[in-house]
């Protein structure tokens, strides 16, 4: 068991990625709620033998419990001013929404009187109700089995449930997508709540210290005024954008931004925080690394070294071969998308172009998948259980959701062109056609429209990128300065050779940047140190 209080120093291996951040924000001094974390140790040895792992662990959980209380003046399952957690996941490389959550833990008949007491019979109410839904979708896995009474049992059970996560099918699609083994396992963070739910001055949130889609320097989220966190990344709920918070609470959203700027600073990447206001305080619950498309890859990496917060072999690292190739993919050109006939609408989320027949189903998506079609997987909103759906799909498009919703930030990550918030008519509207989804403008188009292929020389952050790769690669073949296209085409089969022969696989038709690319991301260079969160 290890108490986050800014003190451990632990590795994210143990701690997971939301421990470690968790600790490395209160160790700087921010406002978050006090939290300990059950190692990633421990579910391993739940893996392996769960009962004899509970009744290990039990006595060290309920003495962290205590220290809870002490922090927060607050007592676990109390009549009076009573504690309520939260139990995360926390995966030591970020999972956003593969693995399971438990907020609003603690509550019975005498502590939904004092929630009252404190904050009102229907702030009371509505926490109770979040809580026994979420508890019965996540722990017993049935709609109408009773919740247990005793906050002890709920907690245990919450964190069985969280260690079993790691194993659920949508985790393990996640993994085997991104290339992660199955041993390492998930911490898990038992954290006091705050609530966003509590009265008018209160909410939720989720703030990108910069935009994850097109890497523009500026703050990028959603507010959602009376809500909790899962309401905003479920994508069922319509949020506000992070500047109505500005308006509405201005000391909280001045607040906020300091954080992120010192959030980014300490990591030296671009920062995903989910956050919440409780009667116009702010906690922060979560920081990490932002997902981001392929262009705000390169653009984000390129503006981090000129301001001086990364090298040259950072931004080499930062970018991958993979998000070179989705970036020089054929595109819509404006003439050929005005004539198509416009089905959907909505917010877009992931740029990119994609054609394919529409489905709604992800187990349809992914059988049509294996047959060789090329298909748009639609849906009200995506949930982790879709995962595997939106692997297998060209393009993800949702009736709900707004730019942080589990569609966006997934698609995102996954580099799945993608339009979000397009209105329940459009499922009728676009379900068996054949369409082309816009993720650049936020539009669906019928038909499979035309793509003009480009080259990289089209794009000055690409041009810039070749520059610093060819600095790097260990061929030494080029000068430094902006190289023109002519002469690395003249050096990729030697470049292809001796990527090949330092172990790489995959460069053979590759365009001369991603050659340079692998060929430097091959040379010997050590990271930029790093001391804050990172992932």
């Amino acid at each position: 068991m290890v108490r986050l209080d800014g003190s451990i120093r632990l590795p994210r291996e143990l701690v997971g990625n939301k421990g470690f951040g968790l600790d490395a924000m209160r160790r700087n001094g921010l406002p978050v709620p006090p939290a300990f974390a059950i190692s990633t140790e421990a579910c391993r040895a739940w893996q392996r033998e769960p009962e004899a792992l509970m009744a290990r662990i039990w006595d060290d959980v309920l003495d962290a419990l205590r220290w809870l209380e002490s922090e927060t003046g607050r007592v676990f399952g109390g009549d009076e001013r009573p504690l309520l957690v939260s139990v995360r996941s926390a995966a030591a490389e970020s999972m956003p929404g593969m693995m399971d959550t438990v907020l609003d833990l603690g509550i019975d008949d005498g502590v939904q009187r004092a929630l009252a007491r404190a904050g009102g019979a229907v702030f009371a109410a509505d926490t109770r109700k979040r809580f026994e839904h979420m508890y019965r979708k996540i722990v017993l896995r049935d709609d109408e089995q009773p919740v247990p009474a005793d906050p002890s049992r709920q907690l245990r059970g919450a964190i069985e449930a969280v260690f079993a996560s790691w194993n659920s099918p949508r985790a393990r699609t996640y993994r085997a997508h991104h290339g992660l083994g199955d041993e390492a396992g998930t911490a898990v963070i038992v954290q006091a709540m705050v609530f966003g739910n509590l009265d008018h001055n209160s909410g939720t949130g989720v703030l990108f210290t910069r935009d994850p889609m097109t890497g523009a320097a500026e703050p990028f989220g959603e507010w959602l005024p009376g809500g909790q966190g899962e309401d905003v990344v479920s994508g069922t709920t319509d949020c506000l954008p992070i500047s109505a918070l500005r308006e509405s609470m201005p000391e909280a959203h001045d607040a906020l931004m300091t954080a992120g700027r010192t959030l980014e600073q300490l990591g030296a990447d671009v920062q995903d925080i989910e956050f919440t206001i409780e009667s116009g305080t702010l906690w922060l619950l979560q920081t990490r690394t932002a997902k981001r498309s392929a262009a705000a890859a390169v653009r984000i990496a390129l503006a981090l070294r000129a301001e001086g917060a990364i090298d040259d072999a950072e931004v080499i690292r930062r970018v991958e071969p993979a998000q070179i190739a989705t970036l020089l993919l054929p595109a819509l050109q404006p003439d050929t998308r005005a004539a198509a006939p416009l089905l959907a609408t909505g917010l877009p989320a992931c740029p990119g172009i994609a054609r394919g027949r529409v489905v709604t189903d992800p187990d349809e998506a992914v059988d049509a998948a294996d047959e060789g079609e090329q298909v748009v997987l639609v849906r009200t909103a995506t949930s982790p259980d879709d995962v595997h759906g939106m692997l297998a799909a060209q393009g993800i498009v949702t009736a709900f959701g707004g730019a942080t919703s589990h569609a966006a930030v997934v698609s995102r990550e996954i580099g799945r062109p993608a339009v979000v918030g397009c209105g329940a008519e459009a499922l009728a509207a676009l379900e068996g056609k054949i369409v082309t989804v816009d993720g650049d403008h936020g539009e669906v188009r019928e038909g499979a429209l035309e793509l003009t292929a480009w080259s990289e020389t089209d794009n000055p952050d690409l041009r810039a990128l070749t520059e610093i790769a060819a600095r790097l690669t260990p061929l030494r073949v080029l000068a430094p300065g902006t190289p023109d296209i002519p002469q690395l085409t003249e050096i990729t089969e030697r470049a292809v050779a001796a990527a090949l022969a330092a172990g790489a696989t995959e460069v053979a038709a590759a365009s001369p940047l991603r050659t340079l690319l692998i060929a430097a991301r091959l040379s010997p260079s050590e990271p930029t140190p790093q001391e804050g969160p990172r992932s």
